[in-house]
This record gives C-alpha cells, structure tokens and sequence, in this order.
C-alpha cells in the first residue's frame, strides 16, 4: 500500500511540475505590460519640448489662413452691398445717360424763365434736387432756349438773342440727366446762382439730347460716365468673384478635386506594355507553380 501512495505521490508531484513551469511565461508578460505601462507613464508625464521650426511655419500659416478667409468673408458681402448700392446712384443714370445719346459739343443756350418753389405741389419737376431718393419739397425751375450753334462759335460770332431762330424754346433744364445728385459733385443753390437769378438772358454752354431733343442738361462727359459705368460694374462683381473663388479653393472639397485631378488617375488603371508583359509572366509561373 505503501508503494502505492508513493507512486501516486510522484505522479502528482510530476502533474503539479509542469503547471508552475506553464505560469512563468504569463508572469514575464505580466512584468513587460507593467513596464511598458510605467515607460508610457513616465513619457507621458514629460514636459513638452518646444516646438521646431516646421510646427511654427504650420501654425502661422494656419492663423493667416484663417484671417485672410474672414476678410475674403466680408469682402465679397460688402461687394454684393455697394453694387445693389451703385445700381441707383450710378449704373442706372450712366446707362440713361448713354441711351440720351448727348451731344459732345456744347451748343448756346440762354434761360428764358427761373422759378423757386417749395411744396410738394409746386415741385412736380425739378432742375436740380438734392437726393435722388426723396421727394423735392424746395425746387428750382429752369426753363431754356437752346440752338444748334456750337457755343465756341458763338464767342467767336455774338449773336442778337433777339434774332436768333431757336432750335427748341422753353424746355426743362436739368443738371444731369436724372436732374439729382449728391453733394459735393451736385450743389442746387450753386446751380441756381449759375445759371439763374440775375443771369437769366446770358448765354452759355449746354447739352442736348439727340434721342430726346426736349432734354437739356448743364453737365456731360462721354469719358467720364462711360469710366463711371465701367468701375462700378467691374470692381465689386471681380473682388466678390476672387473671394468666393479663394474661399471655394480652401473648403470646398469638390474644388479641391477638380482643381488637382490627373490625367494619370485614368492612365495609371491600364497597364503599359511593359507592365501588362512582366505582369503575364508572373501569372503564367503562378499557373505553373500550382499545377
């Protein structure tokens, strides 16, 4: 009996031997993640360094990017205001100015009557008004005779006013072609003490219509409404298309892939010749191999 619990001693002695032999390899991983653990510790609790230089160029190009997209933001706002502002002010009269189709020369023209009024009744018309957007409440009234004659030739040749056949009698005589501005360009009692009050029956230089010989104005210039017209269109509607266009660029993603598409992406999904050989050979030893 004896002999018998002596062997089953050993066995289970032999059967506990290879258990504790089995838990090392699991201690020794057990060790390694906890030192790993402490390194990674340790590392994360070091102060960082300061920064190279790339991170500093990086970062100063991600603060001008950010600026420079806020202003292209209010650029291309303020861009669509001042052009739905330039519509009445500028465009509108420019265009009606070139459809008047003034005559470049001035002719002679003398003012027959001035009337000042004030009341909305009074001023259905106005020669010269101070603001195109509101009603004339005071007014002055100018009416003009005009002739055909060049006002260089009539300094050159005075005439007697009294003998002279006018072209058009006692017709409205505008500042402008929309007879309103803004001062300082458009000042009515400048006007009014120009070409009214004790200068009524002088002659001086005007322009006329040729497609509405009724319409007389005191100033005109081909040059600088066609300029005007020109600016105003061209330099709000060009810095909107800039901003917007840079504004796409940067966070747009579809720009972004459009604007740096290959040719090679297309190109690169055939093979060449060179490679559609090599690539035969390989398939063919591949084939082989397996059979």
């Amino acid at each position: 009996m004896r002999s018998n619990n002596d062997m089953r001693s050993s066995s289970s002695t032999l059967s506990a031997a290879p258990s504790l032999t089995m838990s090392k390899p699991s201690l020794n991983n057990s060790k390694a993640s906890l030192t790993h653990s402490r390194q990674s510790i340790t590392e994360s609790n070091k102060e960082p360094g300061p920064p190279t230089r790339e991170e500093k160029i990086a970062e100063f190009l991600d603060k001008a990017k950010f600026y420079t997209s806020l202003c292209l933001g209010t650029t291309a706002i303020l861009s669509v205001f001042a052009f739905l502002f330039l519509i009445p002010f500028v465009v509108d009269p420019a265009i009606s100015t070139i459809v008047a189709d003034y005559d470049p020369v001035p002719v002679t023209c003398v003012v027959t009557d001035h009337v000042y009024s004030e009341g909305r009744r009074n001023c259905t018309w106005s020669s010269c008004r101070e603001g195109c957007t509101t009603e004339a409440i005071r007014c002055h009234q100018l009416l003009v005779n005009y002739t055909k004659i060049a006002y260089h030739e009539w300094q050159k040749q005075p005439r007697d006013l009294d003998n002279v056949e006018w072209d058009v009698m006692d017709t409205k005589f505008l500042v402008n072609t929309e007879g309103c501005g803004y001062p300082p360009r458009v000042n009515c009692t400048e006007f009014a003490k120009k070409y009214g009050y004790s200068h009524v029956g002088k002659p001086f230089p005007c322009y006329f219509s040729r497609a509405y010989p009724e319409m007389v104005v005191a100033r005109y210039s081909w040059d600088d409404n066609l300029k005007h017209l020109i600016l105003s269109l061209i330099i709000p509607n060009v810095l909107f298309a800039v901003s917007i266009g840079v504004l796409s660029y940067w966070y747009c993603p579809c720009c972004d892939k459009a604007c740096h598409k290959s040719p090679r992406v297309y190109a690169e999904k055939y093979p060449t010749k060179e490679n559609k050989g090599s690539w035969n050979i390989e398939y063919s030893q591949d084939y082989i191999s397996k059979i």
